[in-house]
């Protein structure tokens, strides 16, 4: 049987999309990968973060935002960057064997309807998803 392969997901404040990112992984995918998220600045998770991933019924108030320093002597199959504009300051791990990006905009940046303020929220952890599975999905060509 193979190891499980460990992913890295990165962005700025490790808020709200490689939250999402690590908890969809570890929730869906937990036979065949590891996921753990970080940030270059860390604050904590979003609200909203938590709200969407509990709507798909994927509990995530156990993570913290975690700082890139806890990883310094760690390696990962594949490191993931979500930055999706030059605003943000996208962090660099060297302890990946395959890099990765793709880019999904902050929901924090995005405002929010008053009549549901999450939306944001939900429209990117959809699209997350969507691109987990095609890219590390059964059928991706990876382990």
């Amino acid at each position: 049987m193979n190891a499980k392969k460990r992913i890295l997901f990165l962005c700025t404040h490790n808020a709200a999309r490689s939250q999402i990112a690590e908890g969809f992984v570890n929730a869906l995918y937990a036979d065949r990968y590891e996921a753990y998220s970080a940030g270059s600045e860390p604050t904590e998770v979003h609200p909203c973060a938590i709200e969407v991933m509990a709507e798909l019924g994927i509990n995530i108030t156990s993570q913290r935002a975690k700082s890139l320093v806890e990883y310094d002597n760690a390696s990962f199959d594949y490191v993931v960057t979500m930055c999706a504009d030059a605003h943000e300051n996208c962090p660099i791990f060297p302890g990946g064997v395959e890099y990765l990006h793709h880019p999904f905009v902050n929901p924090g940046s995005i405002p929010a309807p008053d009549t549901d303020r999450c939306a944001s929220g939900r429209h990117v952890r959809d699209q997350i998803k969507a691109w987990f599975e095609g890219t590390f999905g059964k059928n991706s060509g990876k382990v």
